[in-house]
């Protein structure tokens, strides 16, 4: 080689490992969409880095991109098949997924790449113990056709009251401000609800949504207003905040929360019983629609299960996933505003009639439109493109478009992404993301927001918001034991 071309080799690697290096820093001050940047700067310097790969596998992880982050670790392994950490990473990215069996494959490479080592070897075997609780779980699973309503089992008026419960009570069967406000309180200072009103609560929204169509027109009178919110994630205190910030539901005071309202935050419980509740006590006050995360594969990974097994009893498990199932799609605001949690379509034409006809009552398909519905996230190029988390698709601003087009809209809101000022206005305006978790799992730093709509124009007015404390339960506390490894 001569000796300029050495040079410039050297240089290069010097410059790619300069960027590494600036992506390191960024990725400890948990700006991951910066490391990423950088990482990616330091694959255009030099492609054949394994160890570049892996590490922005590992940013994309952190943003839950989880499809992105399988690519690059793939590409760590094709660089270098001996690099333990390219199937780390891809591993842990299955295992967010709930793709247990192929993570155990990549820990299994682990563990025979590192067999000394303490961390692989302690990962390999909570891994299959996942597995094989996955398989019992198979194994004594009744066919959906023999299923029976859990909800048909219960009847919340034989469970006797404690005389010592000092909490909320539901003094016949309505559901009143005075009983919400008292629960919120109990909660608030860590205080359970009595399983008899969880169970009415649950099952009187079980009622109501049965009856709600998979896409619910919402109308706002002129001169009102109206509120969507994004995603929760089990943020109690954060949910709170909101209703500090803009006033507790009402029928003059409406809500949509947009999906994702469990999971990873770790009071859980607590938002969904609230919302429910106020649902319960005025079906006007608050709209909920389904988020990815009201799904028993993601229960089961990220939280929502355990807490729910710790706070209130199995039982609750199996009639919360029925009641998500229960959930509407998607909302249209005075025939303008389309809401939804994840995104547009992997085909145009897509009318807001077969939106409505959409058999949701079932755990969310891998493809589809209800799987997209949920799943899928915008991309600033036109077109489509894969998913950056591996379920769903990306689209671009010729898409928003045409859909608004088709369906005479003029807006698309949708939540499902972390956004650093809570919210961000995409796809030329058409397209908003709302996010309503603060310092996402208690470490993202970004600000929550939610959106006043004010009829007749409809014109989005922002509010971005802090996170405030709360006590000392981390996230994650009750996810699964092998995710947590991770976390």
């Amino acid at each position: 080689m001569p000796p300029s071309m050495a040079t410039e080799d050297s240089n290069n690697d010097s410059r790619a490992e300069e960027l590494k290096a600036l992506a390191n820093e960024a990725f400890k001050a948990r700006k991951y969409s910066q490391a990423i940047d950088l990482y990616t700067q330091a694959i255009e310097v030099n492609t054949d880095n394994a160890v570049y790969w892996a590490n922005r596998a590992f940013a994309h992880t952190k943003l839950e991109e989880y499809g992105s982050a399988i690519q690059d670790a793939t590409k760590a392994i094709e660089i270098d098949s001996r690099y333990s950490k390219g199937y780390y990473r891809r591993g842990a990215a299955y295992l967010a997924m709930g793709k247990f069996k192929e993570a155990l494959k990549d820990f299994q490479q682990v563990k025979k790449i590192c067999p000394n080592d303490p961390d692989a070897t302690k990962k390999l075997k909570e891994c299959e113990k996942a597995v094989m609780k996955l398989k019992f779980e198979d194994a004594i699973s009744v066919p959906e056709s023999e299923r029976h309503s859990v909800a048909d089992s219960i009847d919340y008026n034989t469970i006797d009251v404690e005389p010592q419960y000092s909490g909320a009570r539901i003094e016949g069967d309505v559901v009143t401000l005075d009983f919400v406000k008292q629960m919120m309180d109990d909660f608030k200072n860590q205080k359970c609800l009595h399983k008899r009103y969880a169970f009415q609560i649950v099952l009187q929204l079980r009622e109501m949504l049965l009856a709600s169509p998979s896409l619910v027109d919402i109308n706002v009178p002129d001169g009102k207003h109206f509120t969507v919110c994004g995603d929760v994630h089990g943020q109690f205190y954060d949910l709170m905040n909101i209703f500090e910030l803009n006033g507790l539901p009402s029928e003059d005071n409406p809500y949509l929360f947009n999906g994702d309202f469990v999971d990873r935050g770790s009071f859980s419980v607590e938002v969904i019983l609230t919302l429910f509740a106020f649902k319960c006590m005025s079906p006007s006050a608050m709209y909920l629609s389904r988020g990815n995360h009201e799904s028993k594969s993601m229960n089961k990974i990220y939280g929502f299960e355990g807490e729910v097994k710790s706070k209130l009893s199995d039982k609750f498990v199996e009639l919360f996933a029925e009641v998500f199932c229960c959930l509407p799609l998607a909302h249209v605001i005075n025939k303008k505003v389309f809401v939804v949690h994840g995104g547009l379509f992997s085909v145009d034409g897509v009318k807001l009639s077969e939106i409505g006809a959409i058999d949701r009552f079932c755990e969310p398909p891998e493809e589809g439109l209800m799987c997209e519905l949920l799943w899928s996230d915008p991309q600033p190029q036109l077109g489509r493109g894969p998913s950056k988390r591996g379920v769903g698709l990306s689209f671009g601003p010729d898409v928003t478009k045409r859909f608004l087009q088709d369906n005479n809209l003029d807006l698309v809101v949708r939540s499902h992404e972390v956004k650093d000022e809570g919210y961000e206005i995409e796809h030329d305006g058409k397209l908003i993301t709302v996010f309503s978790a603060p310092n996402y799992c208690d470490q993202m730093g970004n600000k929550g927001a939610f959106i006043r709509f004010e009829a007749p124009d409809l014109k989005p007015n922002i509010v971005s918001f802090s996170a405030v404390p709360h006590p000392d339960v981390k996230p994650m506390a009750y996810a699964n034991n092998f995710l947590r490894m991770f976390s």
